[in-house]
């Protein structure tokens, strides 16, 4: 179960930070989930700051899980 917490926490830091290098720079255009959703539209930064923070957190809980 730890792992699995810990899989999804990466993969939240992960979309969220290529989200945000896809909003600044342009590039991971086919990787990333944020702008295709039509209810973040104008939202896109907080929304991958918002992805990123979550993945730390889903991580730390993660952490603290015992074995």
């Amino acid at each position: 179960m730890r792992k699995l917490v810990e899989i999804l926490g990466a993969l939240l830091v992960i979309q969220g930070a290529a989200g945000l290098v896809h909003e600044w720079i342009g590039w991971f255009r086919f990787w990333v989930l944020v702008p295709y959703l039509e209810f973040l539209k104008g939202y896109e930064i907080w929304a991958n700051i918002g992805l990123v923070v979550l993945g730390l957190i889903v991580l730390t809980v993660a952490g603290a899980m015992k074995k």
